[in-house]
């Protein structure tokens, strides 16, 4: 990864452990819950994003470094909470996706976010169950 890259990376990473504290406590803030692939406790982390359907749609700005990401790959069953109600489903890496074009279906606040600050862009589709 180039040196410009890491350090915003870090920089990034940074930021939002701090703010995560605070989005996680929000009642009605869309969570992921993800298990730890070392620990095996269930790790929340704020994200954006969109139901489609049966499905939540949503890019990851560091694609495969980010650490849900890394926990998806260990173990794809995950709950998302939306509007204060968690579902439980199954997680889809879609490297193949355009996640550029994914981010203009999504919510423009965190899609700006994103593109703002994403270095290696990858979509993450979770198929809710019934």
């Amino acid at each position: 990864m180039p040196r410009h890259s890491e350090r915003k990376y870090r920089a990034v990473t940074a930021v939002q452990r701090h703010l995560n504290r605070l989005t996680r406590s929000l009642p009605t803030h869309t969570l992921l819950e993800t298990t730890g692939r070392t620990s095996g406790l269930p790790r929340r982390t704020p994200i954006g994003g969109s139901r489609v359907g049966d499905s939540f749609w949503l890019v990851s700005e560091f694609g495969e470094r980010s650490q849900y990401v890394r926990n998806i790959k260990a173990n794809p069953r995950v709950r998302v909470r939306i509007r204060g109600r968690w579902h439980d489903g199954t997680a889809h890496l879609l490297p193949d996706d355009d996640a550029v074009a994914r981010l203009r279906s999504l919510p423009r606040m965190n899609s700006a976010a994103v593109r703002m600050v994403g270095a290696a862009l990858l979509t993450v589709r979770v198929d809710l169950d019934g």
